[in-house]
């Protein structure tokens, strides 16, 4: 399939790579996790001025999940250093301080030389429109088909009215 620029890990119909993904616990992402689901893909960091936003995420997957929304974690310590932590670290500090239940992934470069490929695809996509991660709890929104259908910033708060918005829309999809 020509045009595809959503991650193909998150449409295995249409896979065009072999993308695998790993949760914090060093598990693979089973094939059939997030098909048929919207997902906000979030890179995320343990000691940064926006980490509050793991209540709102958390609300967001209590809330949307049986809808169909998947909330994705994705630890990164690019920025400022603020996701130093092992995975065992990061998992211990979510579960304690936030209770967080949402699929958590491995640490990822989301810019750079060693940007991983989830965040290339995602970069890439006609709504990443190329620019790079600017710094923690940038939000990609994948509708249930796996496209890239919005990007927020690191200041949209999980409850911002646009982002809610995307997602009744992305759920609709």
């Amino acid at each position: 399939m020509t045009g595809v620029y959503w991650p193909a890990f998150f449409n295995f119909e249409t896979a065009e790579s072999n993308m695998s993904l790993l949760f914090l616990d060093g598990t693979v992402v089973p094939e059939e996790q997030f098909q048929g689901r919207a997902r906000l893909i979030v890179n995320v960091a343990s000691h940064c001025g926006f980490t509050g936003q793991y209540s709102g995420l958390q609300r967001l997957h209590d809330e949307r999940s049986d809808q169909g929304l998947v909330v994705i974690g994705v630890p990164c310590n690019q920025f400022g250093a603020q996701e130093p932590g092992t995975p065992q670290e990061i998992a211990q500090f979510c579960d304690l301080k936030y209770r967080i239940t949402f699929p958590m992934l491995q640490k990822q470069d989301v810019k750079g030389a060693s940007q991983s490929e989830l965040y290339a695809s995602l970069i890439n996509s006609p709504v990443g429109g190329g620019q790079d991660v600017q710094w923690n709890f940038e939000k990609f929104l994948l509708d249930r088909k796996g496209q890239v259908v919005a990007r927020f910033d690191s200041a949209t708060e999980p409850d911002a009215p646009a982002l809610q918005d995307a997602i009744d829309r992305a759920l609709r999809s």
